[in-house]
């Protein structure tokens, strides 16, 4: 399974159902479930499947603050020059998050199969 790096407090709102788009900057074919991993912990707290993948014009940007939960007067410039929405479901909070070995260099994914295997 691949894992996703995300910031607070945005992988709370995930979790918790409340963030249905991740907003990036590049497009992904990634579809399923994958982990989240909170950025600097090293540590996996829940999944979620990705089930689409939407290019945005800066209209829906605005418009769809409740499904990214970046506030309206910071949507008047789009924060990439191709900038995609990450549509999310089924989030599942972990009750103990689950550790890692985080590699080298990783930013945006993770193994999670080989990172795991190297902490046994």
């Amino acid at each position: 399974m691949k894992g996703l790096l995300i910031k607070e407090p945005w992988i709370d709102m995930i979790l918790n159902g409340e963030k249905t788009w991740e907003i990036r900057g590049t497009n992904t074919k990634q579809r399923g479930t994958i982990g989240l991993i909170k950025s600097g912990t090293s540590q996996v707290f829940g999944t979620v499947e990705i089930a689409d993948s939407l290019p945005l014009t800066t209209p829906v940007y605005e418009k769809s603050t409740g499904l990214h939960g970046i506030p309206e007067e910071d949507c008047q410039q789009m924060p990439y020059k191709r900038t995609y929405a990450w549509v999310l479901q089924n989030p599942v909070l972990y009750e103990e998050p689950i550790p890692y070995t985080h590699p080298l260099g990783a930013v945006i994914w993770v193994d999670l199969d080989k990172a795991m295997k190297e902490e046994i």
